[in-house]
């Protein structure tokens, strides 16, 4: 009898564990589609027609905007993969404003081999979102200044690199006269909503914890003919 109260209380308290980690994945899971649709109204929302004085990290980010402006001929080039269009890079250039002010705006994509193309320079209007990429960690490697090649998107460090504010506008589309640049307009697709994937599987480990729980609990059983 000992060894079967044992086993209940240890069975239990997994089953506990186990239960209360996939609910909580379910609301993580609602959570996050809360914050995906913020982002997507966000991104929808109308459109503005000038860039906030003072920025809000929480509060514009995504939002969109239109600006009138000059791209510079400055180019910092993002290594990065698109599907059905193999490997090239994320042109980054500065932009200034009527004011004075110089922000970065990702103009898109090219292909490897239209890294050294000409690209337009000079007066334009843009619209894009408002963004601030930072996606290195500890494994990226530096960037090779020397072939102008980065490995992924560091607002902070790429306005130090071309006189800017660390903020940057992803294009929607490419400003008339743009040509030979695909754009690449942020969205949630980048954004993991894997918590349903990982609910099923604590509750799948649930139901396994239970089915063993009721095998040893079988076995445990005095045999009547013993």
């Amino acid at each position: 009898m000992r060894r079967v109260i044992f086993l209940l209380i240890i069975s239990g308290a997994g089953l506990a564990v186990l239960i209360g980690l996939g609910t909580w994945q379910l609301q993580r899971k609602a959570w996050k589609e809360g914050v995906l649709s913020t982002i997507e109204e966000r991104i929808a929302g109308d459109v503005a027609d000038h860039l906030p004085k003072a920025l809000d990290k929480d509060a514009d980010k995504f939002r969109p905007v239109r600006l009138s402006g000059e791209i510079s001929a400055e180019e910092l080039h993002v290594l990065t993969s698109i599907k059905d269009k193999g490997p090239g890079y994320r042109v980054i250039s500065p932009f200034t404003l009527a004011d004075g002010r110089r922000v970065l705006i990702d103009r898109g994509f090219i292909p490897v081999k239209a890294k050294q193309a000409v690209r337009l320079a000079g007066p334009a209007d843009i619209e894009g979102n408002i963004h601030w990429p930072q996606e290195t960690d500890s494994y990226t490697p530096a960037p090779d200044l020397a072939a102008n090649i980065w490995y992924t998107r560091d607002a902070g460090r790429m306005a130090e690199q071309l006189g800017t504010e660390p903020v940057m506008i992803v294009l929607r589309t490419s400003p008339q006269g743009e040509a030979g640049l695909l754009p690449v307009p942020v969205d949630t697709a980048s954004v993991p909503n894997n918590h349903l994937q990982y609910a099923i599987t604590w509750f799948s480990l649930a139901f396994i914890w239970a089915a063993m729980t009721i095998y040893f609990l079988r076995r445990s059983r005095p045999n009547p003919k013993s």
